[in-house]
């Protein structure tokens, strides 16, 4: 977990320093993916612990994602108050598209394993209808 936030917090100082310079986000859409997949990351973590009742990292988590919400917080006053009008509003988008886009790339191994795995049903069903209507050739004829 100090490994995405260390992560985060270093893709958040760029990001910071670039609304601050520029009022631009489009500079830094790299590291803005990389802060949302990081932050991601450490929110999952943070919520397997919990479930998993993990008492000993409890403490890291809950000041990890803290950091992360301080952060956002800071970055939020930033684009408000120094950015172009409408910049808090396309990073909250751009944050969604980044998250659906890492959920679609998260679940594309699985529906590939699944149509995998449909297919070879499909394959084996054939083969036992052939098979089957073989048989019944076979055995109708004298």
């Amino acid at each position: 977990m100090l490994a995405e936030l260390a992560a985060a917090n270093a893709a958040f100082a760029i990001i910071k320093t670039a609304v601050q310079n520029t009022g631009d986000l489009t500079r830094v859409a790299h590291k803005i993916s990389e802060y949302s997949g990081a932050k991601s990351k450490i929110e999952k973590q943070a919520r397997a612990d919990k479930a998993a009742g993990k008492t000993g990292s409890d403490l890291e988590s809950f000041m990890a994602v803290e950091q992360i919400r301080k952060n956002e917080q800071e970055l939020k006053e930033l684009m408000i108050w120094s950015g172009r009008a409408g910049l808090w509003d396309d990073w909250v988008k751009f944050q969604a598209q980044a998250r659906l886009q890492r959920k679609r790339e998260e679940a594309e191994p699985e529906a590939f394993r699944i149509e995998f795995h449909n297919n070879i049903g499909k394959v084996a069903i054939a083969i036992a209808i052939i098979l089957v209507i073989s048989g019944l050739i076979y055995l109708k004829t004298p």
